[in-house]
């Protein structure tokens, strides 16, 4: 009896998941993620998106976030939106955890530029780019630049600090309890006025570690 192959099932020449043209993250393997490391998440948008630094989309997202930030082995303890990528430091329980976790987190992400700018079709820019924060001098860096990203980008662009030491209205900076002094302009009762949408800290790491490198002034511009 002769088999004829029906074209179906088994290896095949073009089969697979087809890679995207100028992918920012390839499709690899990713590496095991120990509980007790936190995790710097990025997540990048399609090109031609709105800014999402707007009110009304911080404001859904927050929402949105208050409702997925703590899951079974999964949370979100800080982050930040710019224009067009938003920035997680994530405690997750394994690979799987963070797998999970930020497939819902994504998809909320979508959810929230479709509905808020009336739109359809995809808008998160291939896979997420995940870096394993391991020594307490990597967690403090990352609280750093998560936190005042929107720092590090104005001074990229007009090669100048900011005008003011305001903490980051489009972030979690209002939450965290690692300033080494806090805005003078900006009164910590109005700055956390509203209800708390991210999870605190669990890991050793980023609830006690990092502080062996000094707290966070909130002047500093990351990565300059």
């Amino acid at each position: 009896m002769v088999l004829i192959p029906s074209g179906r099932g088994g290896w095949r020449p073009g089969a697979g998941r087809k890679a995207r043209p100028n992918a920012r993250v390839l499709h690899r393997r990713r590496e095991p993620i120990p509980g007790h490391s936190p995790v710097h998440v990025t997540a990048r948008l399609e090109r031609g998106l709105p800014n999402l630094r707007r009110k009304r989309f911080v404001s859904a997202f927050r929402q949105s976030l208050r409702q997925c930030a703590e899951r079974p082995g999964f949370r979100v303890v800080h982050y930040s939106i710019q224009r067009n990528h938003l920035h997680f430091l994530i405690e997750a329980q394994g690979k799987r955890a963070l797998a999970c976790g930020m497939k819902s987190l994504g998809a909320r992400v979508a959810r929230c530029v479709n509905r808020v700018f009336a739109r359809r079709g995809r808008v998160l820019d291939g896979r997420y780019h995940h870096r394993l924060l391991r020594t307490p001098r990597q967690v403090r860096h990352a609280l750093g630049y998560v936190l005042l990203n929107a720092r590090h980008h104005y001074y990229e662009r007009h090669r100048r600090p900011p005008p003011d030491t305001r903490l980051d209205p489009a972030s979690s900076a209002a939450w965290f309890e690692g300033w080494r002094h806090w805005p003078e302009t900006q009164p910590i009762a109005a700055s956390r006025a509203r209800m708390r949408e991210v999870a605190p800290a669990a890991t050793w790491l980023l609830t006690k570690g990092w502080r062996r490198h000094r707290l966070i002034d909130p002047g500093e511009i990351p990565g300059r």
